[in-house]
């Protein structure tokens, strides 16, 4: 893959994660915010409903070069599944952390710790383990 090619996949898979993060920012806040869920277990039902639409978008948009749409949906699921559960330990459990350390309202040290997980955590397992592309 040129490297124009992989800051364009780069770019597509962070419109991804945004579009499913705004989706899963904006479920938590309601689950915490309206039906009085605590914050933490809010991000756990923020992160599913979101997960739901990055993997969609990834699979049929993000990683269409590297033939992700053509592996079994399976094997991506269950790899995805494993990423997302890492992803909501480390969001839910980094942000309890920040926030009881720094005494800052959990929407801002959420948003602090999803730039670090988002980038860090799944991007590099989506793109190399979840949707690599596979040997022809």
């Amino acid at each position: 893959m040129s490297k124009k090619n992989a800051v364009f996949v780069f770019a597509k898979a962070q419109l991804s994660a945004f579009t499913g993060g705004i989706v899963d920012y904006l479920v938590m806040i309601l689950c915490t915010e309206l039906l009085n869920i605590h914050y933490t277990i809010s991000i756990a039902i923020g992160g599913i409903v979101g997960a739901v639409v990055n993997f969609s978008v990834n699979r049929y948009w993000t990683f269409t070069t590297a033939n992700a749409n053509k592996a079994p949906v399976g094997q991506q699921l269950i790899k995805f599944i494993f990423v997302v559960g890492g992803s909501i330990l480390l969001k839910s459990s980094g942000t309890y952390l920040l926030t009881t350390w720094l005494k800052i309202d959990y929407k801002i040290t959420r948003i602090m710790v999803d730039i670090i997980v988002s980038l860090g955590f799944n991007y590099v397992l989506q793109k190399y383990w979840v949707f690599r592309r596979k040997s022809l």
